[in-house]
């Protein structure tokens, strides 16, 4: 009986004190998860948030970059203009020395064809058939040699196209001034002035000549004809103004004496050669 009693009492006081103990085990738990997480999370938003406070935009990045580069690009700018203007400065200085070789020797050129020393053969240069300096030319030629200063004409020119032949035409033209066809040669290859020197001498046999071409394209030519081992003198055979092309002749001249220069330095050999065909096949005649 008296246990009865004990077992009933120890209930009652299990069942006062559970819903105590559950009232404060459940609120302590609540409390502490809750916080934490949120203490947690709280803590982890405030790092991220920092840390992307702290790390540089892209447009920051390129500023670094920019203005940690910039201080040397004005400077590497500066040094290439600075070489290369001193590159083109002697580039300038060493085609105007070019020019003045070439433009100023101390050539024989005569205005007047009966000035003119007798020699054994006029070389003529070719031009656009039909031109104003195409029939100067000619007919500077055939003066030279009605006056007896030389035996034979050389007429040199383009005759790249069948259709297109200046020596030929030049030929025509001195018959019609009264030059016998049987003293005139045509070489049909004389491209360019070097080329009809070149093939003057080696394949015409040629020693002396006068050259016959506008003063402004004598000197040149004269030049070549030297460096070549030709006795020459020139004619100038502008009888007649050209007019506004002069311009345009006079500064196509600087560009060829560059290229005259070259061709005599690298001994040039021109495209065709051929077999020889001597003008003089006994001996080259003087006057």
């Amino acid at each position: 009986m008296v246990q009865s009693k004990l077992m009933e009492s120890s209930e009652q006081l299990d069942q006062k004190q559970a819903p105590g103990a559950a009232e404060l085990v459940e609120p302590d738990k609540s409390n502490l998860v809750g916080g934490e997480l949120s203490e947690v999370v709280k803590s982890s938003s405030a790092a991220v948030d920092k840390a992307a406070a702290d790390r540089p935009s892209p447009v920051d990045v390129g500023k670094t970059v920019s203005d940690t580069s910039s201080p040397k690009t004005p400077q590497k700018r500066r040094r290439w203009l600075e070489i290369s203007g001193l590159v083109g400065a002697l580039l300038i200085v060493g085609l105007f020395a070019i020019y003045n070789e070439v433009e100023n020797q101390p050539y024989k050129i005569y205005s007047d064809a009966k000035l003119v020393p007798a020699t054994s053969v006029a070389i003529v240069f070719g031009a656009g058939i039909g031109s104003r300096e195409f029939k100067d030319r000619v007919s500077t030629a055939a003066t030279l040699y009605k006056l007896g200063k030389v035996k034979k004409l050389l007429m040199t020119g383009d005759n790249g196209h069948l259709s297109y032949n200046e020596p030929q035409a030049m030929k025509d033209e001195a018959v019609r001034d009264g030059v016998p066809a049987a003293d005139i040669t045509c070489d049909y290859a004389g491209f360019r002035t070097y080329d009809s020197l070149y093939r003057a001498k080696e394949i015409f046999e040629v020693k002396q000549a006068v050259l016959v071409t506008q003063r402004y394209h004598l000197p040149r030519a004269m030049f070549l004809a030297q460096k070549l081992g030709l006795e020459v003198t020139g004619v100038d055979a502008g009888i007649q103004s050209y007019g506004s092309i002069q311009s345009w002749y006079d500064f196509r001249e600087i560009l060829a004496a560059e290229t005259a220069w070259l061709d005599v330095m690298t001994d040039h050999k021109p495209k065709f050669l051929g077999k020889k065909e001597p003008l003089f096949p006994n001996g080259e005649k003087k006057n």
